[in-house]
């Protein structure tokens, strides 16, 4: 099959490791072709350009900015994106017959790509669900529904759903939200089709000599239970709340808190730091993908956080980095994600409400168990092998094409 993947990502190289590239590689090394789609900003100077690189093939499509610009910029350049694109494929991909088109949310405006796409070809669609805008932003307070962008945008997201035709969703939350509102989508083509990596194997005796290494570099003490947030730290993420989580712990000598990230409430938690100077947690700026491997790898619990005003059903990616070093889970969210409830069923996490701080720290004395943790970070790498591996998302993509 010739299998093309629209992307507002930076996939720079196939062979990095990520949910979208360690998928695309199954699909290669199955013996498809697979084409990427992806943006190059402006402020590169670069070309759009189509290249082949590690037998998959690459078109780059020159973009406006749409990172660390103006908000005006950046809606300009982000309705750009879908023209940009469509005329770059008409160029460059038009003597390639595709069987599949393969996309995922973020953003929800490629949708005339995917029809000329598909009416050229007679091509296939499936969408790798992994955001649900518009309505995240009026979760948030961020767009209101009497905006007429809310509106405008609303009317794309139908027409996204409606013109693919398969969608795979991270877990039963969400393929239950998808189907509750927006009842004229047929069920039988809503499914799970999970946040997925190849996990890498990990020598536990080499990791625990790294880990001291790790631990030395960053300065993280030995003694203490370490856990760490990494990722995105904005809007979604609540950071008022895990800001009181970590005053409600500063004084608490059993544990440490690593926070490793970027996003637009950087500065709120660094304007804390800088003001409260906890003796027990630290304040990374995002890392370099293989130093944050490391980092987390030298860890014992991760933690994920979600806004406690969510009525969309997240279920964040990085709860894969966690599981593939082996380390239990606290994850403090709203109520309508599922991931706490898989977490328990699978007992490799612990869940609590992202408006109960004290809930938060009961969970993290348990974590503080060394045995809890032991049995709990065994349980996250076998169910991330049996449940959450790029083979799996690819069986479930390719079961619709056999």
């Amino acid at each position: 099959m010739n299998i093309i993947f629209l992307s507002i990502g930076k996939l720079n190289n196939i062979e990095e490791k990520g949910i979208y590239t360690d998928l695309l590689r199954q699909f290669r090394d199955n013996g498809h072709k697979v084409y990427v789609v992806s943006p190059r900003e402006k402020r590169l100077n670069k070309p759009t350009e189509y290249v082949d690189e590690n037998g998959v093939h690459f078109l780059r499509v020159k973009i406006g900015n749409i990172t660390k610009v103006s908000v005006v910029e950046k809606g300009i350049s982000t309705v750009m994106i879908e023209y940009l694109f469509l005329k770059a494929i008409k160029q460059y991909l038009k003597d390639v017959k595709f069987d599949l088109v393969l996309y995922s949310t973020p953003p929800i405006t490629f949708e005339k790509v995917i029809s000329y796409v598909k009416k050229r070809d007679n091509a296939s669609s499936y969408l790798l669900l992994k955001d649900i805008f518009p309505q995240n932003a009026v979760d948030l307070r961020m767009l209101s529904k009497y905006n007429p962008l809310y509106r405008y945008f609303r009317f794309k997201e139908k027409k996204l759903y409606k013109n693919s035709n398969y969608i795979g969703c991270m877990s039963q939350a969400n393929v239950d939200f998808i189907l509750n509102n927006n009842r004229k989508l047929p069920s039988n083509l809503v499914e799970i089709c999970p946040n997925s990596i190849d996990p890498e194997i990990i020598d536990i005796e080499k990791g625990e000599e790294q880990k001291k290494k790790i631990r030395e570099k960053y300065e993280i003490p030995f003694d203490k239970t370490v856990f760490i947030y990494g990722g995105n730290l904005g809007k979604p993420q609540g950071i008022d709340y895990l800001i009181k989580c970590l005053k409600a712990n500063k004084n608490n000598k059993q544990v440490y808190f690593v926070i490793a990230g970027s996003g637009t409430e950087f500065n709120k938690l660094k304007a804390f730091f800088n003001e409260e100077k906890p003796g027990n947690a630290q304040l990374f700026n995002q890392l370099p993908k293989n130093d944050y491997e490391n980092l987390v790898n030298s860890c014992d619990v991760g933690l994920i956080f979600l806004d406690n005003r969510f009525t969309i059903p997240n279920f964040p990616s990085r709860l894969l980095s966690y599981m593939q070093a082996s380390m239990p889970v606290l994850a403090a969210t709203d109520v309508n994600t599922d991931v706490g409830e898989v977490m328990e069923k699978g007992n490799f996490g612990l869940w609590c409400e992202s408006s109960n701080v004290n809930e938060f720290n009961r969970e993290v004395q348990k974590l503080c168990n060394k045995e809890v943790r032991h049995e709990m970070g065994v349980n996250a790498r076998r169910y991330l092998e049996e449940n959450y591996t790029a083979r799996h998302s690819y069986d479930i993509i390719m079961s619709h094409f056999k």
